[in-house]
């Protein structure tokens, strides 16, 4: 929640954490997905995307 952190640190998280670490070994494309939430407004606030090859 963007109240807690930064907006933008979402997908930073799942980079630092390393959450798809495991899954590169499958030789498939990667989506990483970043959502943020604000519990002020309720609703999203931002999204990113990337994909790892």
């Amino acid at each position: 929640m963007v109240e807690q952190l930064p907006e933008g640190t979402a997908l930073a998280q799942i980079k630092h954490k390393g959450y798809a670490d495991k899954h590169r070994a499958a030789g498939k494309p990667i989506h990483l997905i970043g959502v943020e939430f604000s519990s002020i407004q309720r609703q999203i606030v931002a999204f990113e995307v990337e994909t790892l090859a």
